[in-house]
């Protein structure tokens, strides 16, 4: 008789125990359903940012209200054309429209916020430089000063 295991004393590994599955699924489901953040705004024009010579992070997203001037996407393009158009929201927008989105976004911040307000202009590096002017034109009519351009980091 050996001490050792011989061939009579095979083990045999448990299964796999499938009871606590479920509440891991849940649990990393209701993760994800907290934290994942939806998007505001579909974008309509296509944006393809132009390299900054200094970049700055904005401090609060939340304050900030997006002008995207661009090219309509190829869904738009044959609705509105090539040229460059100026989406406000979910919407292409004139210039003329900007004071009443501005008014707009003040009215939704609190008092405390609204000095705070910060517009970014998004625009593409094609777009014409007299469109992006008469935006930040406007801007200066409604009192909106704050204004930053959106960009991407230059390749090192």
């Amino acid at each position: 008789m050996s001490k050792f295991g011989g061939s009579n004393n095979k083990r045999n590994v448990p299964g796999i125990t499938s009871g606590s599955l479920s509440d891991i699924v849940f649990m990393l489901l209701f993760f994800f359903m907290v934290t994942t953040q939806m998007r505001d705004t579909e974008n309509k024009v296509s944006v393809k940012l132009p390299d900054a010579s200094e970049v700055v992070k904005l401090e609060h997203k939340d304050l900030a209200s997006y002008i995207n001037i661009g090219p309509p996407t190829k869904i738009y393009q044959a609705q509105y054309g090539t040229d460059a158009r100026i989406q406000l929201n979910d919407s292409f927008k004139t210039v003329d429209d900007i004071r009443d989105f501005i008014a707009a976004e003040r009215d939704a911040m609190s008092e405390a916020d609204r000095s705070f307000m910060t517009t970014v202009i998004k625009s593409d590096m094609d777009v014409r430089m007299g469109i992006v002017t008469d935006v930040k034109q406007e801007l200066r009519r409604c009192s909106a000063l704050k204004i930053m351009y959106q960009a991407r980091k230059p390749a090192e």
